[in-house]
């Protein structure tokens, strides 16, 4: 399926995105297959391929028009240096070429509350593509990642379709949350579809099991996150590369808690009312809550110091320990 260029180069020095056109199907399979349906009957399936003709084959292929500034992620997620090094090396060999970037599915292997997704969120941001998430302990049948046939009653095309045909992109970040919670049955596997979309050569045809249409996926940006690999199938931890996401130290909590208290203040004009540092006993106790936990914790915090009249959080603003509180194992 072609590509073809839309936008200049800019500037390296202001990292904007360069972006060609790729075709993701090709209209003369939709037309064919619309041709072939009854005059009454399948309602949802003929409107889908009318959607598809109506909106057409080409999607945005998105790259960074140079090897981007990253060193505020390596900042914010010093504990996913190994794949982050990973992305580097996959954006500089996209550099100075008409390749669209081609990064090898990503599996980020760690405990719950670290940040896996904020990761993922990031790169998507990072690259200039969207992001589309799916949650898969949620997961009740082997159809949403590839489609349910249009036999069945209530039947829609699948993730992976969505994410190419619904949405703005040939190369989105899509990431298949918690895949070692995936159920499975003897009927339906939840995972069988990842078998040839985290092929290379496979993807370029995928086949939603919905629309019967060949997708092109093969661009797509892949990353999984799991806590425990013993329940991913050996054939697909082969097609990825793993990296195993550490509790980050004491001394990297306390940066994670000051770059999300930065973060925070600018986002919000009320955030002008307070410091521009947290003072170093809030962040000693914010290190000690997992990264996910710890907006929470300042939000309430920023609350209750303005409640008090006050222009600096104090430990007494943060939520005490109790339920929803997680404690981060840090690792020496």
């Amino acid at each position: 399926m072609q590509s073809r260029s839309l936008v200049p180069q800019t500037s390296p020095g202001l990292q904007l995105p360069i972006a060609n056109l790729r075709n993701v199907f090709r209209p003369h399979d939709v037309e064919r297959k619309l041709a072939k349906l009854p005059a009454r009957d399948h309602e949802s399936l003929r409107a889908t391929y009318e959607r598809m003709l109506e909106r057409g084959p080409e999607r945005f292929q998105v790259k960074p028009s140079g090897i981007p500034e990253m060193a505020a992620l390596y900042e914010q997620l010093p504990n996913f240096t190994d794949a982050l090094d990973d992305v580097r090396r996959h954006v500089a060999l996209s550099q100075d070429a008409s390749d669209g970037i081609e990064i090898t599915p990503m599996l980020l292997l760690g405990p719950p509350g670290i940040g896996k997704t904020h990761f993922a969120r990031q790169l998507a941001e990072l690259l200039g593509t969207g992001m589309n998430l799916v949650p898969m302990s949620s997961m009740t049948a082997g159809w949403l990642l590839s489609g349910a046939s249009s036999q069945w009653k209530g039947a829609k095309p699948g993730k992976v379709f969505e994410a190419l045909v619904d949405g703005q992109y040939a190369n989105p970040v899509l990431v298949v949350d918690e895949i070692d919670k995936a159920s499975a049955d003897a009927q339906y596997d939840p995972l069988g579809a990842l078998y040839g979309l985290l092929e290379h050569d496979t993807a370029h045809a995928f086949m939603d099991e919905f629309a019967e249409v060949a997708i092109d996926a093969s661009q797509v940006i892949w990353i999984m996150t799991a806590n425990d690999e013993r329940c991913i199938p050996e054939p697909i931890l082969n097609r990825m590369n793993v990296f195993e996401i550490d509790a980050p130290t004491h001394e990297q909590a306390r940066s994670i808690a000051r770059n999300l208290y930065r973060a925070i203040r600018e986002e919000h004009g009320w955030g002008q009312r307070f410091d521009e540092e947290p003072a170093d006993d809030v962040l000693d106790c914010l290190a000690e809550l997992a990264p996910r936990e710890m907006r929470r914790s300042l939000m309430t915090g920023f609350g209750n110091a303005r409640l008090a009249h006050r222009d600096a959080i104090e430990p007494e603003d943060l939520p005490k320990g109790g339920a929803g509180k997680t404690r981060m194992g840090f690792v020496q």
